[in-house]
């Protein structure tokens, strides 16, 4: 990966959470994310979680994204 991938999450028009995957030092890949509860609230950072690999990083994001479209979200 030569930059960063960042998908926006909605859940009923509103934002849900903001997932961010980018190159991180030494070669590694990370995920981060900014979740907003669903009924307010101060949003929630999760990670950074760390990978080898940016395939191993995107995979990650992917799997996260698909389980919140399951959870009926919109991905943008």
């Amino acid at each position: 990966m030569s930059a960063e991938l960042v998908r926006e999450v909605t859940y009923d028009g509103r934002l849900a959470a903001r997932i961010r995957c980018h190159d991180g030092e030494g070669g590694t890949s990370v995920v981060e994310a900014k979740v907003t509860p669903i009924r307010g609230g101060t949003p929630i950072e999760r990670g950074p979680y760390i990978f080898a690999t940016a395939h191993e990083a995107l995979r990650f994001m992917q799997e996260a994204l698909l389980t919140l479209q399951y959870l009926g979200c919109a991905i943008d």
